[in-house]
């Protein structure tokens, strides 16, 4: 095979990609942008196996099994509620890979020296390009080199708390170390200089003095930012995979891993800017970590949470005209995406105008609410986003939340000092009356209290949601 099998077989699975990521945009074209995705990733291993270069196939056809064999299992085994924890494992291993990378990069880089062009051929295509390159672009390819490792070592630290977090194993609330964000910019301003450093004599031990200071960033940043931001962190952390994916691109002279690294990084950037407008947050801030905090004493909430009981519900869904369902995190958890779709269906075929509102942080991943729906079937015309919904609620009957907190927390809008003050939320206290499916009285994982429920108007439906909507269904008629 030749250099042209290979790079026709790139630019068809680069095509591929960009549909797999133009399809994601829509529900009803999303399991066959999948699809594209998984040819397109097919095919450029395929090409990349008997392209220029390639080697050790016992080996890489083992590695290839076990991979996929491994892949196989997980997702088998992972319930929907885990996915957000395990797309943060995958960014991990994207990162590290990076730094693999890299680092076996700076090795080749320093052996090919004086070597002649037989040797250099049965090395393969990449030890042959490091050695045609001198003075300028040597000195580009160290930095591509340095930016994969350190961007990867930070991607590496950060989906490793990241995942933490979101299995609970790590807590919930925002930490730095004293010194906070100062921390972070003198390790910045010490890996500029191993970049400095590197450039000039080819060592490796600033390579090694910048991994070590970006896994702290890494680990820093994201202890730093508090639970409710975790969709943007998990969002932030898919760019930086795909941005460390792209920097090595370049150092292998990979044409198909630079475009699908920027694919990644330029669209976990954009989905993470879209997302930091919805909670209105800084962009920049959610870059350096700089968010989660309160500025003060929180406001104190009067009044008490007021109980009902599943008949209470039932009448009061009987009687309304329209509905209206939020879904948070907690209806994953207790997988009563089934038991909402029924409820749904019942209430429906009794000429009731039912919608969801689906905020864009809702659960803890992207998309993790619209998934779950689309799971259970719920019709996409009736699934509406925040913007289109907000308005509605003043004309609402009954509406329905179960398991949400932040999204739909008045103190975003009546207390300055809350963690999400200023953050867009679903307005559900307009409404005439507002069930609240919920397992306590605790405030979650974010740890922030919410007004909603000592409201006048909101009444607790306490318990799992899967056996309260179950126990709901029968009532009604």
């Amino acid at each position: 095979m030749d250099f042209g099998f290979t790079t026709a077989a790139y630019v068809v699975a680069a095509v591929l990609f960009i549909l797999s990521l133009g399809g994601l945009s829509g529900q009803e074209s999303a399991k066959r942008a999948v699809w594209y995705g998984i040819a397109g990733m097919a095919l450029a291993v395929v090409a990349t196996l008997f392209g220029p270069g390639a080697g050790l196939w016992l080996l890489s056809l083992i590695l290839i099994a076990g991979g996929g064999l491994i892949g196989w299992y997980v997702a088998k085994k992972v319930e929907m509620t885990e996915m957000p924890q395990l797309v943060a494992a995958m960014h991990s291993l994207v990162g590290l890979a990076a730094v693999f990378v890299g680092y076996n990069a700076h090795i080749v880089m320093n052996n090919v020296a004086g070597m002649d062009a037989h040797s250099l051929e049965n090395l393969g295509t990449f030890p042959a390009l490091v050695a045609h390159k001198t003075g300028v672009e040597l000195a580009i390819l160290k930095v591509e080199l340095f930016l994969g490792i350190f961007i990867g070592a930070v991607t590496f630290t950060g989906s490793v708390v990241a995942f933490g977090k979101l299995a609970g194993k790590l807590t919930s609330k925002a930490q730095k170390l004293p010194g906070g964000h100062m921390l972070n910019a003198g390790s910045a301003v010490i890996s500029v200089l191993c970049l400095i450093w590197y450039c000039n004599t080819g060592a490796v031990l600033p390579l090694i003095i910048m991994t070590l200071f970006a896994l702290f960033i890494g680990y820093h940043l994201i202890m730093g930012i508090g639970g409710a931001d975790m969709p943007v962190v998990v969002s932030m952390l898919n760019s930086y995979s795909g941005w460390a994916a792209a920097a090595i691109g370049f150092s292998l002279s990979n044409d198909l891993l630079i475009v699908v690294g920027a694919l990644v990084g330029s669209s976990g950037a954009i989905l993470s800017y879209i997302m930091c407008k919805a909670m209105n947050r800084s962009f920049v801030s959610v870059i350096l970590g700089g968010f989660g905090g309160t500025t003060g004493p929180a406001m104190e909430i009067e009044g008490e949470q007021v109980a009902i009981d599943v008949d209470g519900v039932a009448s009061a869904l009987n009687e309304a005209d329209s509905i209206i369902i939020v879904p948070g995190y907690g209806m994953a958890v207790a997988q009563a995406q089934q038991a909402v779709s029924e409820m749904t269906r019942k209430l429906r075929a009794k000429g009731k105008n039912v919608r969801f509102a689906i905020h864009p942080v809702a659960g803890r991943l992207p998309g993790h609410m619209n998934v779950l729906l689309a799971e259970a079937k719920v019709p996409y015309d009736i699934v509406m986003e925040m913007d289109e919904i907000n308005e509605d609620f003043p004309d609402t009957d009954v509406v329905i939340v179960i398991g949400s907190n932040d999204i739909v927390n008045p103190a975003a809008q009546e207390d300055p000092n809350s963690p999400i003050a200023g953050m867009p939320v679903l307005e559900v206290w307009k409404a005439k009356q507002v069930f609240v499916s919920k397992r306590g009285q605790g405030t979650g994982y974010s740890g922030i209290e919410n007004p909603l429920f000592y409201k006048e108007n909101t009444r607790m439906f306490y318990g799992d949601a899967k056996e309260s909507l179950n126990a709901l269904l029968p009532k009604i008629d």
